[in-house]
């Protein structure tokens, strides 16, 4: 899979590529063009190498002196969209972590069939409130935000309503390690897990888990993402929150994903491992 964060970079690429296709179709130099709309000659060439992105100003500007009018709604349609791709954290969080709680659930309400890839923390769904005010607490501290964490903690558990009504279905794959990350300390994680065996046995539930000793020579640890139908997929980035839409590439999360599957255990096989991590979760108390 590519880095994260190219999905955003391959979208301007295409962007500055039709840019430069209509300036070439109207026989402008980009001296030219650059003397039209007052601007430098080299931000024409920045536009067009995909080193400047472009403001909706500037794509209308450019359309207006190429005879491209008709052209400028969708190119500014397709530059909200890669805007829209990569958002960092602190613009998201800007206010606190309600808001960043909040603003998904449209997405959860409307989503039937989820599919959540977990490395390194038990998924929203099926976390337990001290599990969720845990992680929350450590987001809040790390990154200096407001302090709302109570609030966040409560939009998170209303939120998996879901679980229980509608047909919503949720599948989740997690690396056995993270059974083993006392998050929150021992009491927490030992409350989390016993509940992950509660939910585990939900009819909207499918939980897979991949054993430490999986032969991963094929397929191998990936970042966390999560699927919503085949709208959209997310990942969430140390530096923000990665959003893709576009068909093919959520064909490769897809594929990402039922690799993973392959991998996982199921059912009692499972129930075992989880009942193993409870355990020694305890020996550690």
């Amino acid at each position: 899979m590519r880095s994260s964060s190219s999905s955003a970079r391959e979208a301007l690429e295409i962007l500055a590529a039709r840019l430069r296709k209509i300036r070439k179709d109207s026989r402008l130099s980009g001296r030219e063009l650059g003397r039209l709309t007052g601007w430098h000659p080299s931000k024409v060439s920045r536009i067009e190498h995909a080193r400047r992105t472009p403001s909706t100003h500037d794509i209308r500007a450019w359309c207006q002196h190429c005879a491209a009018l008709d052209q400028a709604e969708d190119l500014i349609a397709s530059l909200e969209a890669i805007e829209g791709m990569f958002v960092e954290w602190r613009h998201i969080e800007r206010t606190g972590l309600r808001h960043a709680q909040e603003s998904v659930v449209p997405l959860w309400e409307r989503t039937r069939r989820f599919r959540f890839y977990a490395p390194n923390l038990i998924p929203g769904p099926l976390q337990t409130r001290a599990y969720i005010a845990a992680v929350l607490t450590a987001l809040q501290q790390r990154r200096d935000l407001p302090d709302d964490v109570e609030n966040a903690v409560q939009v998170r558990v209303d939120k998996q309503h879901v679980l229980h009504e509608g047909d919503h279905q949720f599948a989740v794959i997690l690396e056995e390690s993270v059974l083993l990350q006392p998050i929150g300390g021992t009491d927490v994680m030992t409350g989390q897990l016993g509940h992950l065996l509660t939910v585990s046995a939900l009819p909207s539930v499918s939980l897979g888990i991949v054993p430490l000793g999986a032969d991963r020579s094929r397929t191998w640890p990936t970042e966390a993402f999560f699927m919503f139908d085949e709208e959209e997929v997310t990942v969430e980035l140390i530096s923000g929150h990665l959003t893709v839409t576009r068909p093919h590439e959520i064909a490769m999360y897809t594929l990402a994903f039922t690799e993973l599957a392959k991998l996982a255990v199921y059912g009692k096989s499972a129930r075992a491992l989880i009942t193993r991590a409870i355990q020694a979760t305890d020996r550690r108390a």
